[in-house]
Order: C-alpha cells, then structure tokens, then sequence
C-alpha cells in the first residue's frame, strides 16, 4: 500500500489491541475493551466490506435451542454442560439487547415453534416423552416450563398436528443489529480497517507483528474472532460450516409470525415483515457444507424452494427475491473456545451457530483474558 505518514501516523502506529474480524464478537470485544482501557488504540480487521462470516448473513433467530437440539445435546453433553450452554445462551442474548436496546436491532418476541413432519413421528415421540424431563431440567432457569404443544395454527402441510411451542424465543433484524454496532465502534474511537486480510503473525515478548495482504504493522495484544475462519490463522478444533439461505418476496396477507425449526433444526425459517426467510439444508450433503467457501448448491436450493411449496406455503403463490449463504464455527463440542493460544494472542471462536445468542458474551470473555 502506498501510505502516508499521516495514514500511519493514525492507524497503524502504537497499537494496543488488534481484533481480526468486525462481526459480533469482534465489535463487543472491541467495546469491551474500550470501556476497560479508555485510551487504549484498538484496531479491527475485517477482511470484507462488510463482516465475512455469519454476523451480517445468519437469520436473526434469538434462540437458545429447540426441544430436539437440547435432547440430541444431552446424547455428547453431560446435563450440566447443556444447562451452562443454555446459561450462556440467555445471557449472551441479555447482553446483546442491553448493549445496543431492542428498537435498534428491531427485537421482537413472538415466540419459536418446532415442527415435525410425517417422517419424523419418532423424533415427535421422543421430544413429547422427554419434554418434561427438559422443562424440569430448564425450570431454575426461567422458572416456568418452556416447552409446551400447540396445534398447527398456520395452516403448514405434511406435518405433524401438533408441534412445540417456546414462548421465550425471539428475532432480530441482522442488519440493524450489526448497523448498530458498527455506529457504536464508530461513537467509541474504535478503528476498522476493511478488506484487509491477515496472513500471518510473529509473537515476541511485547508484541506481536502482523503480516497482512495490504500492510504490516506491530500491535501489543492480539485478539482473533473470525470463528469459522479461525482455522486458516491458528490450529484450533474448529471447522467451516456453510449455511444457505433464501428470502422470498413480499407476500400478501402474510399470517406466519415467529421462528421456526424443523428436522432437528437443519432447516428454520421466520418471518421478516412480509417475506419468508428459510435457511439450512446442511444435512443434505454434509460434505460439501464442510467449507469456508461462499455459495449455493442445487441440492439445498431445490430442497428449500420444495419444503417452501410443499410446508410452509403450500396454498400461497411466491417467488424468490434472494439467495446467500455464511460461513459458522464448529465443532464436536458446543462450548466456544475462549482462550490464550501464544504470548499476546488470544482467540474466541467456535460459536456452534448460535452467534447472535452468544457472540457478545464471547466477545466479552475474549477482551477480559487480556
């Protein structure tokens, strides 16, 4: 890059902390740090225009899980694992609405419903058999039972009658929330650097030298939130998992309202104003979803444009406005990984899917390691 001594001056000279990768976790790390460190020069990375992973590109679900996924969840983690994840959830969740409110990221409680089709009755027995072995399990938490049957009140195709009903999940608008971030970087002095890739990096004592596509530079502290990314920089468990996603058109008289997880939670969708967003098709072929690479299969798509004809909207003409997809952190265990890896560097990733509901908490635990 062709720099001036002004531009180095102010953005690339006595850095402090040095965050690689502005989505959720970055920016609440960053915040975070700022409100330990007032005069402390923080700097963020981001490889893309806009945050690459799943930040700006996941469906908005504020969740903590559906009955199947904490029942499949008790099958690799002992109870009070899964407790302290659900723990995690709800108070990542917490933090995020406090950090940024509710009007600015446009939440909105209209519950979550877990549908089950005709193939799935086993699946259906299992959760209405476990149920209230799980609402007890839940009930310190909320203090209430959580998971309770309704009728299918929307009028869905080829599914089961009833399905499960939590009355504590809710949505958020993506954008908004990480618009509102973004300003809140901005409002706090925090720098962030766009289409700028590490490459690699050097510990030494006091410091930490940081090779880039664009430039090199020497930063105090180095912090790396790029979750499914994480693995091209440090040798940490933590795998590419693509997630494809689509949105309809608007749609009129649209009655659908709420989040919805079916088959296990491989697929969801909600309603975003009057459009359907639907999202997941992983399972599918797990194999070619195993990546950090962007795009669209015609296996998934088909599969999701039929669910949608079939399912959710089987009596209501619609087209496609969109198609895209992001890139998740994950991993045989659900617990994020929040470490010191080398002197000076620091790492938070790992989310599991489930960023919206614990990426500021894991940006936080990520800037109290320093």
């Amino acid at each position: 890059m062709n720099l001036s001594y002004w531009e180095i001056k102010t953005w690339l000279t006595n850095i402090d902390y040095t965050i690689v990768g502005s989505g959720i976790v970055g920016i609440n790390c960053a915040l975070q740090l700022r409100n330990r460190f007032p005069k402390a020069k923080i700097l963020i990375l981001e490889k893309g225009i806009l945050p690459q992973g799943a930040s700006t590109k996941n469906a908005g679900f504020a969740c903590f899980g559906s009955l199947s996924e904490i029942i499949d969840d008790l099958n690799s983690h002992t109870k009070i694992e899964v407790i302290n994840l659900i723990k995690k959830r709800i108070k990542g969740l917490n933090l995020l609405r406090e950090t940024l409110s509710d009007k600015a990221i446009d939440y909105q409680n209209n519950g979550g419903f877990e549908l089950f089709s005709k193939q799935d009755n086993k699946l259906l027995q299992d959760c209405l058999d476990r149920r209230n072995e799980i609402n007890t399990l839940l009930n310190p938490i909320f203090n209430q039972d959580i998971f309770k049957i309704q009728k299918n009140s929307f009028g869905f195709k080829n599914i089961e009658e009833h399905y499960i009903f939590n009355a504590f999940e809710g949505q958020i608008d993506t954008g908004k929330m990480m618009n509102a971030l973004l300003k809140k970087a901005q409002i706090n002095d925090i720098k962030i650097l766009n289409n700028i890739q590490i490459e690699e990096y050097v510990t030494a004592n006091s410091s930490v030298k940081i090779k880039t596509n664009q430039v090199d530079f020497n930063t105090s502290k180095l912090l790396i939130a790029t979750n499914g990314f994480a693995s091209r920089l440090i040798n940490e468990k933590v795998e590419p998992a693509r997630a494809q996603v689509l949105i309809t058109k608007p749609i009129k008289n649209l009655k659908i309202k709420g989040t919805f997880h079916l088959d296990k939670g491989y697929y969801y969708f909600r309603n975003i104003e009057n459009r359907i967003l639907f999202g997941g098709g992983r399972n599918l072929d797990f194999k070619t979803e195993n990546t950090s690479v962007f795009g669209q299969t015609e296996v998934i798509q088909n599969k999701l444009e039929t669910l949608l004809k079939t399912t959710i909207l089987p009596n209501t003409p619609f087209e496609i406005a969109h198609r895209w997809s992001g890139i998740m952190g994950i991993g045989k265990q659900k617990k994020p990984i929040v470490k010191q890896i080398e002197n000076n560097v620091y790492c938070g990733i790992r989310l599991g899917g489930m960023g919206v509901a614990i990426g500021s908490l894991v940006g936080k635990e990520l800037a109290d390691l320093v």
